[in-house]
């Protein structure tokens, strides 16, 4: 639910949550202002709220945070294997070594195409299409360049290394879908509003101002933001950077190092 959201969305209903609650809170402490036997307990119970909720928030940004680090060590693992496997594949013989240096860059493009694109949508699903047919095509010339040489090492190591792409694909995909689940975010934003609430409430209470309080809500709103943004790999302002493709498709525009065997 939360994932389908844009910056702006999340942006407009955390901060409506926090703040709204902030508002009922203040007005409830204002009306029983004169129910001097209510201080006390509520701020017990409010104190011992916000330190829940600091769990709570600490354990969702680990969880952003650990699945960030996953995609882009993921991001570097596809670079890495396909960038191997294009270094192999120049060892191949002809036709199947241009055919498959073609495809790889073909592949890189679109491995570039699935770090742009959003999860659970049309783009996304589509580049992922992409290179299922692309990984067909280059494992059925990998088969023929085993069936042209079988005694030969270079068509081994290749297919080996083609197929620690492909499964790395595999790793990829499964980590730019595993997600935050939505009942963690969501405890994760009523927390921090209910929390919020009774604050506004005990502030009320004591006949204080709520300044304070509503910057404190905005503060944790910013923070409950950037839990948001960690776990969207492709949109706001925190992304997985593209950077090791990047890099190895433009080497992929030089001439390749190796040569096939000859004849």
């Amino acid at each position: 639910m939360f994932f389908r959201l844009s910056t702006w969305e999340l942006v407009l209903i955390i901060g409506g949550i926090v703040l709204g609650f902030v508002v009922v809170g203040y007005a409830a402490g204002r009306v029983l202002r004169t129910q001097e036997t209510l201080r006390e307990p509520v701020g017990i119970v409010q104190g011992a709220f916000f330190a829940l909720v600091g769990l709570i928030l600490a354990f969702g940004l680990t969880l952003a945070i650990g699945r960030y680090d996953t995609r882009r060590a993921a991001v570097v693992d596809d670079a890495n294997t396909i960038g191997t496997t294009y270094l192999r594949a120049q060892t191949l013989a002809e036709p199947m070594r241009t055919r498959s240096l073609q495809l790889l860059r073909q592949y890189t493009d679109a491995s570039l195409n699935l770090s742009h694109s959003v999860p659970t949508t049309a783009r996304f699903a589509a580049a992922v299409a992409q290179e299922n047919a692309l990984q067909r095509r280059l494992w059925s010339l990998a088969g023929d360049a085993l069936v042209g040489a079988p005694q030969d090492s270079a068509p081994r190591l290749y297919v080996e290394t083609l197929n620690q792409m492909i499964d790395q694909q595999t790793v990829r995909i499964a980590a730019l879908n595993n997600r935050i689940p939505n009942e963690v975010l969501a405890l994760e934003i009523f927390g921090a509003a209910f929390a919020f609430g009774l604050l506004a409430l005990y502030t009320a209470l004591h006949g204080r101002g709520a300044t304070t309080v509503v910057l404190a809500g905005a503060l944790v709103t910013l923070l409950l933001l950037v839990i948001f943004d960690l776990d969207r790999p492709t949109r706001g302002l925190i992304t997985v950077p593209d950077t090791p493709l990047t890099a190895l498709r433009a080497e992929m525009e030089l001439p390749p190092a190796a040569h096939g065997p000859a004849g």
